[in-house]
């Protein structure tokens, strides 16, 4: 507050990068009632209701299995093409809705946030942990057809204590869909093309994830490109930890978790710095 011929003005405080963890935890109500929403809203007054979050992977899952396994003829390295493809989907399925849903907080949430002030943040942090509650349904079905594999006699599978990086996934995961999201819903705020872009975008990503291949199948340049991917190593670990095949690599996970720190940090300095005129612009 500034002070000129005894007339006062109220300054905002502008930081390009502010994270108050306190004012979150605060905040930890509201977060919860978001989370809430988010997740009763997605198949409220449908036939189904939350029987489309198992529906959804199983349909996708036996599509692959049919058109890649069957057809096309692509290597699974000896896991049993169900759950190979499973797997792969499960995780992105995961990131894809936080990317997705995130990429449009400002869009979605114009009208709450010019009427009452809390923690912008809250709103991309609980589509992040409403999904979490989505995934943990769908990882459910993942283990009952695991499991089924685990135990079945002609079936090899060799699980490793890297299966205890699993809770580290889910956050690399999260963080990423998170960062990526609140950088796009910035940018939509001005260009609103970006909407329309985003759902062709991640199709195309996911076709450069190892989701209907292992990363083992792919030679040279295709190769590299996969692992500039930073979803490739945690889909990669994730096969290799529960199933024993996969290309697991400690400089991929590395990589890909620097990336995501970035990619994060970018995002809340970029959410931050939009928050502030976004209702000029929307």
């Amino acid at each position: 507050m500034s002070y000129k011929n005894n007339i006062s003005f109220i300054v905002p405080k502008r930081k390009f990068f502010k994270l108050n963890l306190i004012e979150l935890w605060l905040y930890k109500d509201l977060l919860f009632l978001f989370v809430k929403r988010d997740f009763i809203s997605v198949y409220k007054q449908t036939i189904l209701g939350p029987m489309w979050f198992f529906i959804q992977p199983v349909f996708t899952t036996i599509i692959f299995t049919v058109i890649f396994g069957k057809f096309a003829g692509l290597s699974t390295e000896g896991t049993p093409q169900i759950l190979f493809y499973l797997s792969g989907i499960t995780c992105w399925n995961y990131f894809a809705e936080c990317l997705t849903k995130t990429s449009t907080t400002f869009v979605d949430n114009q009208n709450i946030f010019g009427k009452v002030y809390f923690p912008r943040l809250i709103s991309p942090l609980s589509i992040v942990l409403s999904n979490l509650l989505k995934f943990g349904v769908q990882f459910s079905l993942f283990l009952m057809v695991y499991f089924y594999y685990l135990f079945k006699e002609d079936t090899v599978l060799n699980p490793n204590l890297l299966i205890f990086m699993f809770p580290f996934l889910i956050i690399l995961m999260g963080l990423l869909g998170l960062g990526l999201g609140m950088i796009i819903s910035s940018l939509t705020t001005k260009y609103r093309d970006l909407r329309f872009l985003i759902q062709f975008g991640i199709q195309l990503w996911m076709y450069v994830t190892p989701i209907i291949y292992p990363l083992s199948s792919l030679n040279g340049k295709l190769k590299t490109v996969a692992i500039l991917n930073p979803m490739t190593s945690i889909i990669e670990t994730f096969k290799y930890s529960f199933v024993g095949n996969g290309s697991f690599s400690w400089a991929y996970l590395t990589y890909t978790s620097v990336i995501t720190i970035f990619i994060l940090f970018a995002g809340i300095l970029i959410f931050n710095k939009t928050e502030q005129n976004f209702m000029d612009s929307i």
